[in-house]
């Protein structure tokens, strides 16, 4: 009998809430907006490659390659990164943020050109009514702003992305009318951004299903519709998942949630809950590469990946406590690796590249004994296993390897 037959699954009960009717698409913000923390290292540009690859590896759609309008510096690496597209033959699609300026459009024509690879233009301005005061920004100035970068975009032959930053705090009718605008003069994808990590499912459900409503529909064009969440009230992957359901058709996210402040939606963890809701394409996506992608930007940029992040912390598949690693080791004794994933599990670890790991701990059971001295080839005698077992119970942590292996050497003839 298969582990998922003995499991009745909850969350599929009302489904029907969450049907994306076409495949979810996502777009990597790693390299772009994931680096403007200020706490964070911005990596050498080889590894950026290499980060490249391990998107490609995934599967994920597209990424956003920088800002060139940023600097030389910025225009140097994107289009070393686009020439590893075209040159590897990569399938990931490509876009540059910019402001609504020319000085920020021009550089992504130009590298376009040189390089012979289509790349989207991310043309972003703030929308908010709190903003617009801040800037001193009227109405007007907002809406002819829009009009002039995305035609200016579209006549140098570049696609479209107009990003409204801002958006979950925006009052509808500038919602309405920026969208409308930005479509009427050739922008074929708009981007609805929680930019302060405002929202909650709710909201985004309400502002997404408005946008489709009253901006998409009665443009009469096809136009993809992404979302953009940050995570300062730790709802980003729920917002996504929201706004996907609501009718979204991209999500952006970063590895770990890099980013500004606390920083933006978790790429990592939305291919996790992707795979497990069967939501195409990712159902049937391999995703044995997370962990390579997670920890070379962890590296890369200085950020360390918490013990207890979900599926990649160092305690994601670990555990000490008797009752939850017997039922775990039956399952291994069983060499049934998809049990042993899901017995006290939500997420299979084998789908992810990982795997269990049994500790012994000051809640272990003799069972969590038995099985380590097993699986490093000792003989788990009564007298040893007490030992061992005595020994953790008057720790205040899990025993190190170490540990263990000093207690089997004061057993005679324990270590092989």
């Amino acid at each position: 009998m298969n582990a998922s037959e003995l499991i009745f699954d909850w969350n599929r009960e009302n489904a029907s809430t969450f049907r994306p009717s076409r495949p979810v698409l996502l777009n990597d913000e790693t390299l772009r907006d994931g680096l403007q923390s200020p706490s964070i290292a911005d990596p050498p540009l080889e590894t950026k490659v290499q980060i490249l690859h391990l998107m490609e590896a995934l599967g994920i759609n597209s990424l956003d390659l920088g800002l060139p309008g940023a600097g030389a510096r910025a225009c140097e690496q994107v289009e070393r990164l686009a020439r590893e597209i075209v040159g590897r033959k990569l399938k990931i699609k490509a876009n540059c943020a910019a402001r609504t300026h020319k000085n920020d459009i021009d550089p992504i024509a130009r590298i376009s050109q040189n390089v012979g690879l289509e790349i989207e233009a991310a043309t972003f301005i703030g929308s908010s009514p709190i903003r617009r005061y801040a800037e001193n920004w009227t109405d007007d100035f907002l809406l002819k702003t829009t009009e002039e970068a995305v035609r200016y975009a579209r006549s140098l032959g570049l696609p479209v992305m107009y990003v409204t930053e801002d958006t979950s705090r925006c009052d509808p009718g500038t919602v309405r009318r920026l969208y409308r605008a930005a479509i009427e003069c050739g922008a074929r994808a708009i981007v609805v951004c929680d930019t302060c990590g405002h929202a909650t499912p709710n909201g985004v459900a309400a502002l997404v299903r408005f946008v489709i409503d009253e901006v998409v529909k009665p443009s009469g064009e096809s136009i993809r519709v992404d979302w953009h969440g940050h995570c300062d009230r730790g709802l980003a992957v729920a917002n996504s998942m929201a706004a996907l359901a609501a009718g979204a058709d991209c999500v952006h996210a970063t590895a770990l949630g890099i980013g500004e402040r606390v920083g933006n939606t978790q790429m990592d963890q939305m291919l996790v809950n992707l795979k497990l809701l069967g939501v195409a394409p990712w159902a049937g996506q391999d995703l044995s590469r997370l962990k390579d992608y997670c920890r070379v930007v962890s590296n890369a940029t200085g950020v360390p990946i918490p013990r207890n992040y979900p599926v990649m912390g160092d305690d994601a598949f670990r555990t000490g406590t008797g009752v939850h690693a017997a039922a775990v080791i039956k399952a291994l004794r069983r060499n049934d690796v998809e049990l042993a994933d899901t017995v006290y599990s939500g997420v299979p670890a084998h789908l992810f590249g990982l795997e269990q790991i049994i500790e012994i701990g000051p809640m272990s059971g003799k069972s969590n004994v038995q099985f380590w001295l097993e699986r490093h080839g000792i003989t788990a005698t009564e007298e040893l296993v007490d030992r061992i077992y005595q020994r953790a119970k008057s720790a205040p942590r899990c025993l190190t390897d170490n540990e263990i292996r000093a207690c089997c050497e004061q057993s005679a003839g324990a270590l092989p």
